[in-house]
C-alpha cells in the first residue's frame, strides 16, 4: 500500500508507476485520507470480484428464501415446451 501527501500528485509519471506496480495510491490532505488513485486493469479486476460476490450473495439469498426451482422441474418444463 502507498500512501502519498496531495502536494505528490503533479509528479504523473510515478504516480502511474506505482499505480502499475503496487496497485492503489492512496493520497492524504492535511494527514487524512482523501482521494484513491489506481490502475484500470487494477480496478476493472476490482469490479469484476465484486460483480461476483454481488451474484453469489445473490444466489445464497435466493436459497435462503426458498426462490429455486430443482432442475428434473426445468427439465420437464423445457421438454414440454421445446421438446428438448
Amino acid at each position: 500500500m502507498t500512501i502519498i501527501p496531495m502536494r505528490d500528485l503533479k509528479n504523473t509519471v510515478e504516480i502511474e508507476r506505482r499505480c502499475a506496480a503496487g496497485g492503489p495510491v492512496f493520497v492524504t490532505k492535511n494527514g487524512y485520507g482523501r482521494l484513491v488513485v489506481m490502475d484500470i486493469e487494477y480496478y476493472e479486476k476490482t469490479i469484476g470480484k465484486i460483480y461476483e460476490a454481488k451474484l453469489v450473495n445473490d444466489g445464497l439469498s435466493d436459497l435462503e428464501n426458498s426462490k429455486t426451482v430443482d432442475g428434473d422441474s426445468v427439465r420437464a418444463r423445457m421438454v414440454e415446451k421445446y421438446g428438448v
